[in-house]
């Protein structure tokens, strides 16, 4: 694991995107869901008093946003035929 990493998220990014993104909570309710959760549980690590453990999760939080906006913005990318008009 890449030691900026383990300083972000406590983990890996592919370990992020196996125990996160391809979860059951992922699957049946969406990665919304998901993100919902870790901003949950980086709430009661703050009532804690577990402030690093909280950045953590926020952190793990952005990275599925931000993993969920590239993948849309990859889907919308405008087809474009040899003529220069749009046909998608």
């Amino acid at each position: 694991m890449r030691e900026d990493h383990k300083r972000m998220f406590g983990m890996s990014e592919d370990a992020i995107r196996e125990q996160y993104m391809q979860s059951i909570t992922a699957r049946l309710s969406g990665l919304e869901m998901v993100v919902m959760g870790v901003l949950s549980d980086a709430q009661e690590l703050l009532t804690l008093g577990r402030a690093e453990d909280a950045r953590k999760q926020m952190n793990i939080a952005k990275f599925i946003l931000c993993e969920m906006m590239d993948k849309r913005e990859s889907e919308e990318k405008v087809l474009v035929s040899s003529d220069d008009k749009e046909i998608a």
